[in-house]
């Protein structure tokens, strides 16, 4: 990879980093932090629906901010909003406040979820702007990866609120980086006119692209997926198998491994298959090892090894479907990269919000649900793919 792109895919990675370590730093913690509070587990699960609901609504503002006022200053504002959110989530001293505070961290972070990709799209577009989003796909994974086990770190001698005040830290971190190391992508003549009727025309343009909605919602699907095992994972792993929150954390960052190892390969495959196949053919990859693992389990087969696995599977075919699908969604609009990228960020996030609450409020303590939940995104992601790309006018080359 060229030298250009490894800078720029590490940097973005690094950004996109704090909204993820936002949630998986401190799942570790919620078990814990349901019993300080005093209260039952789906309160404390509030704080991920909280954080994922102002996560996904808020990207609509900076996506339109960032093609109207640049890249950067959107960024900068989000940023801060989230570091003092962060230190008020570690001094919230009611679990109704924590929850608030999320919220106000979930509107910061969202400025990071959707104005990196519409800077990979600024440089790059097909096969470079795959490659350098699954470098970024890279970046992040170390999240999954090492959040929790961190958070765990820092929970055992200082308590859960050390997390938020960790995460307050690397968000001071990526202003900097910003600062320092991150060009503007947007020049001046190319920003769009601060008008509502340009945001609106923006998005009319994009909800009648059936393929972009197509891509949209299939990636979606994975991130339901992805957040349906966020809602429930530290209960099951340390309530039903008696992990201890170390424990938990290294078979976290195993079920990430899948995601990190495949994602790696998208680019490769999209150069030599096309962009169309390697989706349609991990859709399927996706919606029939979760139907597997469902069956396995309505079967009998209650065991901690094999769950794991299958969820690796599962991952590693969503490591191929997520970095390709945003980069497909995002190919034919350009001139509102921003304003696409969080439409498509925010619909996505919704999706893993209403995941999170439906889990959360069904969830019995046993596997089958969190199974189940994996096995339904999977058969609709699989017939979302179905539709989107049997209609496509998309080359299979994109």
């Amino acid at each position: 990879m060229k030298p250009d792109l490894i800078k720029m895919a590490l940097m973005l990675g690094l950004l996109s980093c704090v909204g993820p370590f936002a949630i998986d730093m401190y799942l570790p913690a919620m078990p814990a932090m349901a019993e300080g509070y005093g209260v039952p587990t789906a309160m404390s699960q509030y704080t991920l629906v909280s954080f994922f609901i102002a996560f996904g609504v808020f990207q609509l503002f900076y996506g339109p901010a960032a093609d109207m006022f640049g890249r950067k200053p959107p960024l900068y504002f989000g940023l801060v909003l989230f570091l003092f959110a962060s230190i008020g989530c570690a001094l919230a001293p009611t679990i109704e406040w924590l929850i608030g505070m999320r919220f106000v961290q979930g509107v910061g972070a969202a400025s990071v979820m959707s104005i990196p990709r519409a800077i990979i799209r600024d440089r790059y577009t097909g096969t470079e702007a795959t490659r350098l989003m699954t470098t970024v796909m890279l970046v992040i994974s170390i999240s999954p990866m090492l959040a929790p086990l961190v958070g765990s770190l820092l929970m055992e001698p200082f308590g859960w609120p050390a997390v938020f005040y960790a995460v307050a830290l690397a968000t001071v971190a990526s202003l900097l980086l910003i600062y320092f190391a991150l060009p503007e992508t947007l020049p001046a003549d190319q920003r769009v006119p601060v008008k509502p009727a340009a945001m609106i025309s923006a998005f009319r343009v994009l909800f009648k692209d059936s393929y972009f909605m197509g891509m949209t919602l299939i990636g979606g699907m994975g991130m339901a997926s992805f957040f349906s095992f966020l809602s429930i994972a530290a209960f099951l792993y340390t309530d039903y198998y008696g992990l201890t929150p170390t424990q938990f954390s290294l078979a976290f960052a195993l079920n990430a491994l899948g995601f990190f190892i495949a994602s790696q390969f998208a680019a490769n495959l999209c150069e030599r298959f096309g962009g169309v196949a390697v989706v349609k053919w991990a859709v399927a990859g996706f919606a029939v090892s979760a139907l597997v693992n469902l069956i396995l389990n309505l079967a009998g087969v209650d065991n901690f090894v094999v769950l794991v696995a299958m969820l690796l599977l599962s991952n590693a075919f969503l490591g191929l479907v997520v970095p390709t699908t945003m980069v497909l969604s995002l190919d034919d609009h350009g001139p509102i990269a921003g304003t696409a990228a969080a439409l498509g960020g925010t619909m996505q996030m919704m999706l893993g919000a209403v995941a999170i609450g439906i889990v959360s409020a069904v969830f019995d303590g046993t596997p089958l649900i969190l199974v189940g939940a994996i096995a339904i995104c999977g058969g609709v992601a699989a017939l979302l793919a179905a539709l989107t790309l049997r209609q496509s006018p998309q080359p299979a080359t994109t």
